[in-house]
């Protein structure tokens, strides 16, 4: 388990440096440069709260998905291959710059764009801030896309759901940093950064794939039970 969710964590941490380039925009964009400062800190909190229910509220619903493919008995294959997966992902997007996304994402992110300036202008209570998190969690974003293909693998619904609250986590120093002190880090810092994010997918996918291939290897590729039990056999008692 702590092999589990050290993994979501450091994911997180990695896909905070792409959260940085894509939603720092936005999160610059709150409205809390008047507030007093334990206010402004306690609203960016809330935001940020807000991104980590809905991914544990994503959490919930793919590991619920995945519990079924773990009763169905191929919860192994769909662990290799959601890590393969993330491999062609990866090497399409770093290797040939194709970017892999269906098209009706572009109507849901339009769709959340238009629910988050909604709520800034109606922006009258602290909480509005919560929702914000919330509604900017379901933006499209290919680390999220990760981290759902690996909640997706996990056999246990709870597991799921930790998976992506500690994946939220991971994310909250650097988008919390960037918030409260209202500036970006530079491009070239940026870029620098950028580079690790494909290592820590491709360590990740491969962490995946050993997992499913039931090496019995403690905390790598633990091996796993994935029988449902064994009949039960009754015999009736010869008489004398």
């Amino acid at each position: 388990m702590w092999a589990l969710l050290t993994t979501a964590w450091v994911m997180g941490l990695l896909s905070s440096l792409h959260c940085v380039g894509m939603c720092g925009p936005l999160a610059l964009m709150l409205p809390v440069q008047h507030l007093h400062v334990r206010e402004r800190f306690a609203s960016l909190f809330l935001y940020q709260t807000g991104r980590v229910i809905t991914y544990a509220t994503l959490g919930l619903l793919f590991g619920f998905i995945g519990n079924r493919f773990f009763i169905a008995g191929i919860q192994q294959w769909v662990s290799i291959g959601m890590g393969i997966l993330m491999l062609l992902i990866l090497l399409l997007n770093y290797g040939y710059h194709k970017q892999v996304q269906p098209a009706f994402m572009n109507k849901l992110y339009q769709y959340i764009q238009k629910l988050i300036i909604r709520i800034l202008k109606n922006n009258k209570s602290v909480f509005s801030f919560l929702y914000l998190g919330m509604a900017n969690g379901l933006l499209p974003c290919g680390m999220l896309y990760m981290a759902i293909a690996a909640a997706l693998s996990t056999p246990v619904l709870g597991s799921s759901v930790l998976f992506m609250i500690f994946f939220g986590l991971g994310t909250l120093p650097a988008m919390m940093m960037v918030s409260y002190l209202g500036i970006l880090p530079g491009p070239a810092w940026r870029r620098s950064f950028k580079k690790l994010i494909p290592a820590g997918i491709a360590v990740v996918a491969v962490f995946l794939i050993l997992r499913g291939m039931n090496l019995g290897i403690p905390y790598v590729s633990p091996g796993l039970n994935m029988k449902t039990g064994s009949p039960i056999e009754c015999q009736q008692p010869i008489g004398h």
